[in-house]
């Protein structure tokens, strides 16, 4: 019976797990798979028909009306279907004389236009268009059509996005905001917990019950008061209002609530009499926070720095407010978002320059996600 009732419980939980895995992993796999997509097919399916022939839909002018040819009393024009740049269509599916029905007709099979001509457009891409009078006009015969096209993968889009987008200096931009931004309330907050944890002041309680008010405190409503502080400082002692000090401090001011509360339930879960034994040896709340707090609390630390560090490098907010819109200061969800487009015309790059832009957290993240579970749920039963 222990036994059935320990395998459960384990059941559901890897079930649980492999379920998070694989809803973390397939939309990931797609971005991917995306990126490295002709940009046509892309617009015109899923990621996940990405194998499979797609189906495309285009239009072609016939050769200029002096080609014609006259026989038996009526005016034929024959030829190729062929793009503008010169690619030949040979796997067409069906077609039509109107950009609102163009797989009207099968591939094959003949059709009779309003003007009495007749069209036929075969699957190997050749047609013949058929006349009782002569054919004028300036122009080829328009013929609109769909066609099969098997899959296509390229790196063009990522030379787009590298060469013309300007990708490679907002990531530099990037990792300038959110190094400093990580580290420093990663910092400030381990000292901090510490404080709450294990030194005796007054009011400590009351500040506590402070820092966790805060977190409820709205990103949104807090930044133009935050700018205009700073502006104001920074017209007392002489330095810009737009650059990268006001944008780390901005991103300390907010990840400090959570991470003073997430560090101080981890180091309020360590074992009391270690720290009141290096006390009585004569250790300093210093020394017992470098020597035995820090190298203790590792897991608490890596938890915060992932949060922080994806909440920075993900964040466009904050860094429209308080940097400038310059090539050396544009982070990458700026660059990428004016790559896009007004209009989104240019979503075709959003996905390398997306999946460029997750590298570097996939790195963090993997290298830290072995402290990441245990930092979240130490502190949780004693607090």
């Amino acid at each position: 019976m222990s036994t059935q009732s320990s395998f459960l419980p384990r059941f559901f939980n890897g079930t649980a797990l492999t379920a998070l895995v694989i809803l973390w992993l397939v939309p990931t796999l797609g971005l991917f798979v995306s990126s490295i997509r002709d940009k046509d097919q892309l617009a015109a399916s899923g990621w996940w028909t990405s194998f499979n022939e797609s189906k495309q839909v285009t239009f072609a002018r016939t050769d200029l009306p002096e080609t014609q040819q006259q026989i038996d009393g009526q005016f034929v024009l024959s030829g190729q279907l062929t793009a503008d740049d010169g690619t030949v269509f040979t796997n067409v599916l069906a077609f039509g004389s109107s950009s609102r029905d163009p797989e009207e007709v099968p591939a094959g099979e003949t059709a009779t236009l309003k003007n009495g001509a007749q069209l036929t457009v075969n699957s190997d891409g050749s047609y013949t268009y058929v006349q009782d009078k002569e054919i004028t006009g300036s122009r080829g015969k328009r013929i609109f059509f769909a066609y099969g096209q098997p899959p296509r993968f390229t790196l063009e889009n990522y030379d787009n996005v590298l060469d013309k987008g300007k990708i490679g200096q907002a990531f530099l931009n990037t990792l300038a905001v959110t190094i400093p931004a990580t580290v420093i309330p990663v910092l400030i907050a381990a000292f901090a917990a510490y404080a709450f944890s294990w030194m005796q002041f007054a009011g400590r309680e009351w500040l506590f019950a402070v820092v966790i008010g805060l977190l409820v405190v709205p990103l949104q409503t807090s930044l133009v008061p935050l700018l205009r502080l700073y502006s104001d400082l920074g017209q007392m002692f002489g330095f810009e209002s737009k650059g990268y000090p006001g944008v780390w401090m901005a991103h300390t001011g907010f990840g400090l609530p959570l991470a003073i509360y997430l560090m101080r339930n981890y180091m309020k879960s360590l074992p009391g009499d270690l720290i009141e034994s290096a006390r009585v040896d004569g250790a300093s709340h210093f020394q017992v926070f470098t020597r035995i707090i820090l190298p203790l609390s590792l897991p608490a630390l890596a938890s915060f720095t992932i949060f922080q560090f994806l909440w920075v490098w993900n964040d466009l907010l904050v860094a429209l407010v308080f940097l400038g819109q310059g090539e050396d200061q544009i982070v990458l969800t700026a660059q990428l978002r004016a790559l896009l487009g007004t209009r989104g015309s240019n979503w075709e790059v959003l996905t390398s320059g997306a999946f460029i832009s997750i590298i570097l957290p996939l790195l963090v993240f993997f290298a830290l996600q072995r402290f990441f579970v245990r930092g979240l749920v130490a502190g949780s039963v004693k607090g």
